[in-house]
Order: structure tokens, then sequence, then C-alpha cells
């Protein structure tokens, strides 16, 4: 009973401990300021019509139309029926957003590590490792906020995986099944599915030792048991993965029905993504080596060195004023790595980074061979075009893998799996059954090889030419002299970091050897170890988010301002859509002011994304027409921006005169280059067979029009003398919009690659379009038995725990 209450008031500490160091380090929220992530601005245009509609309504609409010309709204922020796991979910993100996302990035990899039976000074002092790793602070400060959830329910996860395979069954399946359900639920498959690759490495690792030691039978149990586990917690989110799945398969993620490319050229048949745009932001081979020193290829492309870099000491003495110089200076394009743009190294500590080493000398058995295969996996794979061999070999023949972008992110598994093997050294280190001499030497080892790599690192120095991919650019615009300062001040920034990181790899061996030596004490030693891990990485995490990061909230939730445009745009009351050229990088800005043909979104409609290609791109105004985009923002000569009205918008429904069958998608979206869009339409009829009328009459009385507009609800009233087909300005999406005609359910179908098309009686007529996505019935029914189950199931093992408690007490 004394060691139950032990631990309750140790974990108790730890976690107020936690609670104080998130708060502290992102202190503006105390004072009732938020994060400026550029990602959540774009999500806050892209969700504003479904949270304007929600806070006015309360119902969920499931749709929006003020983006790609609409989609669903399952991958911006859906609330779903019984989903309880979110509930559970803000019950322990409690603290201010982005401290929220840090306290469970800590919280997460303490429980791993107790379940690892590592003491809980070591288990904290990883737990500071983990969480002030750079990746995982800038990935707060750009707004990843689904990465950063998932990977702050990762290590809880690998806790429950872990406690199975030490015969803690009960524990392990409630653990790993409420953690799953945890991980899932924070929306970030990408993140999941790298999490599974390492459970892989780990699962060989322990199978071969199951062999080895004759142990098959508790192999196979604890397989069986973490299945169960892994199901249950996502059943716990069915709503939301079937929800996903439908949509993947609709965006530019699933399988394109085009063969061709918008030239007529054919394609390769697959599905996923492409593979250039799979590897475009994969890691340079030598580039990896920042996992150790912050900036050896520059930082990020936004680099603030004040006054102490020589491209201010230029601009100041040859005329430009102290302010302009340091406006410059304040993002300077240091990065020069291979990828298109970083906004931070994954820079993982020198302090770490030397206990990693260490750890590969002092650890034996099965943890550190998972650990070192992880670590070697995600960074082969984070190479990725830069390692075509296996690269290649994943996208091609590994499920799901072509799913996925920005390959590079994988690392997101080494920075798991390092920092567990450098306590999992301290553990080995401060055990007294290993002999002195033994970790004297394996000391020695680690300093020859990791400072023998810092001294390699400036002897191959002049090997580099620190030139970046936008150089070029930054020369016709500032001249040859200026250029020259950045690549100076790269070659400053490689110097200076490398010196840093090689000073905090002495202090640690020196600490280190204190101990073996016994002059120091083990608290002691984990205090030191503490403060130079704290200063090596919050160092450098403070310099990519600190408190100018933040703002008054109010920035955040109205982070667009409305321009002249956007009055004069507002000033219409109709529906229908707009169009920014300047936009097509990605934009929420359009989609928080009106309705939009485009939008930032990283799973684009695949529909929407074709039309550009083929057609809008191309300058083809029937196009834009049938999307009823009524206004195309523009810039004068001047160079002030303006809305150019479209007169020729066909508005929100028409009636055709004829119906145009093809064979397949390549014929139906190459149609639309010189169509009639006003009076005829096109359809595939491999899709839509059974359509044998494809002439109708029209007279200029025939007229339909949009009489009510929400988001998931249109209503038309039609009035025509004869039976025809209706064209709506909608985006045809085939699970979950129904079309009624009078209160009828009536089916509709597919025209002109993307919109919505309905045969209509003669006479007057109300019709409906409903957005009544089944999915969600289905899933929260799933979602909700798979709750219950959980909670019984921990309730279970509350009450074993106490009854156990008790007889241990009795006895």
């Amino acid at each position: 009973m004394r060691n139950g209450l032990r631990a309750f008031f140790i974990h108790f500490f730890v976690t107020a401990f936690f609670i104080l160091v998130a708060l502290a380090y992102f202190h503006p929220v105390l004072q009732g300021k938020v994060i400026q992530q550029s990602d959540i601005v774009q999500f806050t245009g892209m969700a504003k019509e479904q949270n304007d509609f929600r806070k006015k309504t309360g119902e969920e609409p499931y749709w929006t139309n003020s983006a790609f010309g609409g989609m669903p709204t399952y991958q911006l922020g859906a609330y779903y029926p019984h989903d309880y796991v979110k509930k559970l979910d803000r019950l322990i993100r409690f603290l201010p957003r982005p401290a929220d996302y840090l306290f469970i990035y800590l919280i997460g990899f303490y429980i791993l590590l107790c379940c690892l039976k590592v003491d809980y000074k070591l288990a904290v002092l990883g737990a500071l490792a983990f969480g002030f790793s750079t990746y995982m602070i800038i990935i707060l400060g750009v707004g990843h906020n689904a990465k950063a959830h998932a990977l702050g329910y990762m290590p809880m996860l690998l806790g429950g995986i872990i406690l199975v395979f030490r015969k803690k069954y009960l524990w392990g399946f409630v653990l790993s099944a409420i953690a799953m359900a945890l991980e899932v639920g924070a929306n970030h498959y990408q993140m999941t599915y790298y999490f599974m690759l390492l459970v892989l490495i780990l699962g060989g690792v322990y199978l071969v030792d199951a062999i080895k030691t004759k142990k098959l039978k508790h192999f196979g149990i604890s397989v069986g048991i973490l299945v169960l586990a892994v199901l249950l917690g996502i059943a716990a989110n069915a709503t939301s993965l079937m929800a996903t799945k439908e949509y993947a398969d609709w965006s530019t993620r699933g399988k394109s029905e085009l063969s061709i490319d918008p030239n007529g050229n054919v394609l390769e048949k697959g599905s996923g993504l492409d593979r250039e745009y799979i590897t475009q932001f994969s890691y340079g081979i030598m580039e990896s080596l920042n996992l150790f020193v912050p900036r050896l290829f520059g930082g990020s492309g936004g680099e603030d060195l004040g006054t102490n870099s020589k491209t201010y000491t230029f601009l100041t003495e040859n005329g430009i004023s102290r302010t302009k110089a340091l406006e410059f200076t304040s993002s300077l394009p240091l990065y020069w790595g291979d990828q298109p743009i970083v906004a931070a190294p994954a820079y993982i500590g020198a302090v770490v980074f030397f206990l990693f080493v260490l750890g590969l000398f002092l650890v034996k058995g099965k943890a550190k061979w998972w650990l070192l295969g992880g670590s070697i996996m995600a960074l082969l794979l984070s190479w990725g075009k830069n390692f075509g061999l296996l690269t290649n070999f994943m996208i091609d023949y590994f499920p799901l893998y072509n799913k996925f972008r920005a390959v590079s992110s994988i690392q997101v598994i080494l920075e798991l799996c390092v920092p567990i093997l450098a306590i999992l050294a301290l553990v080995e280190l401060f055990n007294k059954k290993n002999e002195s001499t033994k970790k004297l030497k394996d000391l020695k080892i680690t300093v020859f090889i990791t400072l023998g790599i810092g001294v390699l690192l400036f002897l191959i120095k002049g090997f580099f030419d620190f030139v970046g991919q936008n150089d070029e650019t930054y020369r016709q615009y500032y001249g040859d002299d200026i250029v020259s300062l950045i690549v100076a001040d790269r070659k400053a920034v490689y110097n200076s970091d490398l010196i840093r990181s090689m000073v905090y790899i002495g202090l640690t061996a020196l600490v280190i050897w204190f101990f073996i030596k016994d002059k120091l004490k083990q608290n002691l030693v984990v205090i030191l170890l503490g403060v130079l891990l704290l200063f090596d990485l919050v160092g450098v995490a403070k310099r990519y988010v600190n408190e100018d990061d933040f703002v008054a909230q109010r920035r955040m939730l109205e982070p667009f301002q409305e321009t002249n445009v956007d009055k004069q745009i507002a000033q219409d009351t109709t529906i229908f859509r707009v169009y920014n050229p300047s936009e097509i990088g990605g934009s929420g800005r359009t989609p928080y002011f009106h309705h939009s043909i485009w939008g930032y979104h990283a799973a684009k409609p695949a529909g929407i994304q074709d039309l550009y290609d083929f057609h809008i791109a191309k300058n083809n105004v029937a196009v834009l027409s049938m999307l009823n985009v009524k206004y195309v923002v523009q810039q004068d000569e001047e160079g002030n921006t303006y809305p150019a009205v479209n007169p020729d918008a066909n508005g929100n429904a028409w009636f055709i005169n004829e119906l145009i069958p093809v064979n397949n998608a390549n014929e139906e979206i190459m149609a639309l280059g010189n169509l009639d869009v006003k009076n005829k339409a096109v359809f595939n009829r491999s899709v839509f067979p059974n359509k044998d009328k494809l002439n109708f009459e029209t007279d200029s009385t025939a007229v339909i029009e949009l009489t009510h507009y929400e988001p998931n609800h249109l209503t038309y009233q039609s009035n025509n003398n004869h039976a025809g087909v209706a064209v709506f300005s909608e985006m045809y999406y085939p699970n979950g919009w129904n079309a009624y005609i009078d209160g009828k359910l009536v089916p509709h179908f597919e025209v002109n690659y993307v919109l919505r098309a309905l045969e209509v009686p003669a006479g007057n007529h109300k019709i409906e379009f409903r957005f009544q996505p089944t999915l969600v019935e289905v899933g929260g029914k799933i979602t909700m038995a798979s709750s219950i189950l959980l909670i019984l199931v921990l309730l279970y093992g509350i009450a074993h725990a106490i009854m156990k408690s008790r007889k241990n007490t009795t006895a």
C-alpha cells in the first residue's frame, strides 16, 4: 500500500512539473495570447462556413461550399456523434494551446519509460529530451497540430505494447487500446502509419528472441492481445476513419480515373500520389547530420541573426539604416539543403545524440536492436529520392506508402527511438552491477566517435559550396554581393553550431567520466545532464518558436482582414463563387470571405485539381462559368487588385438541351475544352449506362432558381414546360448527397466531370439537395459500442488493481 501511495505521489508531482514546464516555455498563453500558426490560419479560413453554421444552428453540416467548389468537412474538424475519444482527449489536453501539445509530449514519453521500468528521475529526463526536440517544437510553431497530436500519443501506445510483451497483459491491453484510440483520433494517419513501421521492426526483434528462447506461446498471446487492443482503439474512431477513407478515395490521395495528362500524354496507371510529389521533401544524406549539429545546413529558410551577421554589417557599412538592415537580416535564407523549404532543422540535441551512441555500447538485449533498427529505417526512408532504391521499392510495393507525401517527416520515428536508447544508456551507466572499466572504455569510444564526426565536419567544410536552391532568385533581386554575404553567414553558422555541439558533447562526457570515477553522485549527474540537455535543446528551439510568435487571440480567431475587393464582392448577395489566381499555391483567405473554387488542404478534391490542370490553368472561361465563378480577382497595370465580373457565369442551375455521352473519364474531361456548357453537358456512359434520352426541348420561359441556401441543404424552384435535365453548379459527391423532387427521393448523376445533374419533370417543382451521409449514423453506432467496451475494460482493470492492492495489504 505504501509503495502504491509513493508511486501515486511521484507521478502526481511529475505531472505537475510537466504542466509547469509546458506553461513556462509557452508562457504568453498565461496572458491570453495564442501562437500565430500559419497552417491554422489557413485552416480557420477553410472551416469558417461550417463553424458559422454550427454556431448558428447547433447542427453539423458535414459539407462546405466555401472551398474547392464544395467538399466534405471530414478533414476540417467535423464533429461526430458519440465521439467519446475526443472528449477524453480534451480532458488530457486541458492546457491552453500549444502548451497542451507539449504537455502530452512530456507525459506520454514519461509513461513509456515507466513501462520500460525506468526510474522516474530518468523518465523525466527522457521526457524533456523528447518534448524539446526541435522538430517537436517547430511543428507547433507552424501549426501542424494534427501531427503534434499524433506524436504526443505515440509514446503512450508504444508503452502499452511494451507492457504486453512484459506479460502485463491486462494493463498493457488497456493502455494500448486507449492510446490507439487517442492516436487514431489525432487524425494524422501518416504519423500513425510510420509508427506501425516501427512496431513491425519491434515485433520482428521480439519474434526472433521468442524463437531463440522458446517463448513463442507468450509471443503469440501478446500479439493476439495487441491486435484486439488495436482493433478496439480503431473501432472507437469508426466514424472519422470511415469518413477519411471515403473522402481520400475522392481526393488527390485516391486512384485517378484519368490515364492522360493535360497534354493528352498517356500516364502510368496507379493509385496514390505522384512519385515526385511524395519525395519532394527528401532529406539530404549529409543533411541528416543536423540531427547532431542544428545549423549544419543553414537551419531554416528564414534565420534571424540580428546584428551578428556579415550581411547586416555590409548593409550598415553601405549606408542602409540599422532598422532596415535588421529587417532584412531577420529572415535570412540560410538553408542550403536538398529540400524546397525548411522551417527548422530536425535537431535531437548533441547531449541526446552522445547518450544514444553510448547506448549502442552499454545497452544489451532486445530494446537496443529494435530502437537501432527503427532509427536506421527512419533515417534511410527520410532520404527519399536521395536513396531511390529503397524509396521506390516502398512506393511500388509497400501497402499505403504511396498515400503520403513529405517522406522526410518519417524522422519522427528516429526522434522517438533516439532519446529512449539515450535514457536506457543512463540506466545501464547507473547499474552498479556493470563494471566501471567497461563503462569507461565505452565512454572513450563514444567520445572518439562523436567528436571524430565533429572534427571530420570541420575538415571537409571546404568541399561544400553552401549554395542554396533559391540563391539565383536572390541574386536577381539583390545582386552578387548580398548572395556572397549570405553564403558567408551560412559558413559562419556552420562553424558556430559545430563548435557548440562539440562543447556540449565534451561537457556531457566530462559529467559521465566524473560519475564513473566516483566523483559525482547519481542524482547530481541526472541534474547536470538535465541542465545541459535543456540548455542545448531549448536554446535551439527558442530560435524558431518563442514569445515573439504569440499574438492577441483575436488575430487568430479573425486571421484575415477584409479588403476593398472583399467588400465590393460582398455587396452581391446572390450565391456564387470567386476565383483568385494568385492563391493557387494554397490559401484559406478567399474561403474565409466567399465561396471559392480553391483553398488550402493537403488532400484536395481530385476533380477540381483535374479541372485546374486541364482547363482553368489554360484560361478556359467556360469551365469557370459552369462552376458559377462570377468574380475573378485580377490586377490592373498599376498592381491594384479588383474583382472582374464574369458576365457568362451560368448561375446556380440551368436547363440544357443535350446530353453528350462519352466512354471514359479521359474523354469526359477533354470534351470540356470546347463544350457549350450553357446548353450541353457531357456524361460518362460507363458510370451512368441507363441514360437513353439525350435531347430535350427548352424554351426561354424555362427557369430554375436557388431559393434557399445552407451548405448541406440546397432548395430550388423549377418551372419548365417540358421535361428536361437540369445541371447544378455544385460538386457531385457520390456518397451522402440525396436529391428530392417535391419531397420524393430521386436519383441524380454526374456531368461535366464534376457537376450534379437531375432529370426534372415538366411543370413547377420544388427540388432539394440534402447532404445525409449514412456513415455518420453507422459509424456512430460502432463508435458508441466500442467506447462502452473500452470503458468497461478500464473499469475492470481499476477494480482488479484495487482488489489486488487490498489482498496484498491483508497478507
